[in-house]
């Protein structure tokens, strides 16, 4: 029996709504826990800063009070300078952008950075009819 192309396509079509219908689903109600969750903390980070805790142990487990910090930039060109001026390029991190390197080489075919690794593959794309 063969498998036509109308067929395939059909049935990838199902199997992408189902999955995208189960998605949607799961999401929401990860959602709704992490809300939960975050009013949970927010309770516990209370408790801690009222009584000066950076730990609370109790019968089911223990919450520890930490500090986290993350940092960004509002001006990518101040920061490349700094970076540049600084020698350090250690405070990026180390990932190549895609598209940035795709048209780098679409427009420098004859510069190819050393180590640099390429996967080509072919993929299908389905739409609606």
């Amino acid at each position: 029996m063969d498998i036509t192309a109308d067929r395939l396509v059909k049935v990838y079509i199902k199997m992408r709504d189902k999955r995208a219908e189960i998605k949607a689903a799961y999401e929401a109600q990860d959602n709704a826990i992490k809300e939960q969750m975050e009013m949970v903390e927010s309770n516990l980070l209370e408790i801690c800063k009222t009584t000066g805790a950076e730990s609370i142990k109790t019968s089911h487990g223990t919450a520890i009070r930490s500090m986290s910090t993350r940092y960004w930039t509002g001006d990518w060109g101040a920061m490349h300078k700094f970076i540049r001026d600084h020698d350090a390029l250690d405070l990026v991190e180390r990932r190549i952008s895609q598209l940035s390197m795709k048209n780098f080489l679409r427009e420098n075919p004859d510069l190819l950075p050393s180590g640099l690794n390429v996967d080509n593959k072919y993929t299908v794309t389905v739409r609606r009819a």
